[in-house]
């Protein structure tokens, strides 16, 4: 019976994922109110960044743009508005806020699934033509340099 080696798992962005935690952990303990505000706004690119486990996390980074693209305006009005946890349940009780955020990560994860389908489309497509042309390049010239038979054979 043969063994096989079984090799450690590569432990790797173990010190970046504990920053990371460390800076949300701070911003929930200095700024709550925000971080309640984008929690529930940003709840779906939270969701994608869990479950993506592509490399680069490709669906997870475009939901997390779209959606927090939109969380700007909501952020500027929590801001201005005081900063209270108060005010931002004001701002998420406005459900055109969630509404509005939720479809643009969506509209985010759209664009990831279906941008790379599209992108195939149109290469080959030009592929096809480009490969057309030279067909109809070649047969040019071969036609033109194509050695004519003696006559009379």
């Amino acid at each position: 019976m043969s063994k096989v080696a079984v090799q450690p798992k590569a432990r790797g962005g173990g010190g970046l994922m504990w920053l990371q935690g460390l800076a949300c952990g701070a911003m929930v303990a200095l700024v709550p109110a925000i971080a309640l505000l984008l929690g529930v706004l940003l709840a779906p690119g939270l969701a994608a960044l869990m479950l993506d486990r592509q490399p680069g996390r490709p669906i997870a980074r475009s939901v997390l743009l779209c959606g927090g693209a939109f969380c700007i305006r909501p952020v500027g009005a929590l801001w201005s508005g005081g900063q209270s946890v108060d005010a931002a349940l004001g701002v998420l009780g406005d459900l055109n806020n969630i509404g509005t955020a939720w479809s643009a990560a969506a509209a985010g994860w759209f664009m990831a699934e279906l941008l790379p389908l599209v992108v195939r489309v149109v290469l080959e497509a030009a592929d096809a033509a480009r490969a057309a042309r030279l067909r109809a390049a070649r047969a040019k010239l071969m036609e033109e340099w194509e050695p004519h038979a003696p006559p009379g054979q």
